[in-house]
């Protein structure tokens, strides 16, 4: 499991006072609100900044970083990732999980028949559907409900899922 997590991008600066336009990759952009501090990853090392303001545009968190108070401090990183710790991160419910966790587990179902290695996690608005890589190249789509997802181990990175007729 990896220790930091993406909680958002930085899309673009916002006005001349360094404030960015952040475009979240959480599931609660408001989380952004309750951060000290994150981690921007600048692609060579990993900076701490601290945050003075959040505040929201549309689906934007629109953030002032301590210490960056015009648009060339701050211009730079556009298009770099902003990281929390696992500490950090959002206290998950039961049956819930980080994609990063998700990402290249191993999945077989019940019987034994199917096998492929989770690819991607597509986010819908009802649930979310796991792209599911197979060993001769094919996808296959499963999607993550009760029904069809029997359990996840995250120590072994293994789930066992439950084909409905039709996939």
């Amino acid at each position: 499991m990896e220790n930091l997590l993406q909680v958002g991008v930085i899309s673009s600066t916002h006005g001349v006072r360094g404030e960015v336009k952040v475009f979240p990759t959480t599931d609660d952009k408001n989380r952004f609100k309750k951060l000290k501090n994150i981690l921007l990853d600048t692609g060579k090392e990993l900076l701490t900044l601290d945050i003075e303001s959040v505040k929201f545009f549309k689906q934007f968190a629109i953030i002032k970083f301590k210490g960056y108070d015009n648009i060339d401090d701050i211009q730079k990183y556009k298009g770099k990732s902003l990281l929390v710790t696992r500490e950090n991160a959002v206290k998950l419910n039961k049956d819930e999980y980080f994609i990063a966790d998700l990402i290249g587990m191993k999945v077989e179902n019940e019987d034994g028949s199917f096998s492929g290695v989770l690819k991607d996690v597509i986010e819908t608005g009802a649930n979310d559907v796991y792209t599911i890589l197979c060993g001769d190249g094919k996808e296959v789509l499963i999607p993550a409900i009760k029904e069809c997802i029997l359990s996840v181990d995250l120590e072994k990175s293994a789930m066992k899922v439950h084909l409905l007729d039709g996939l």
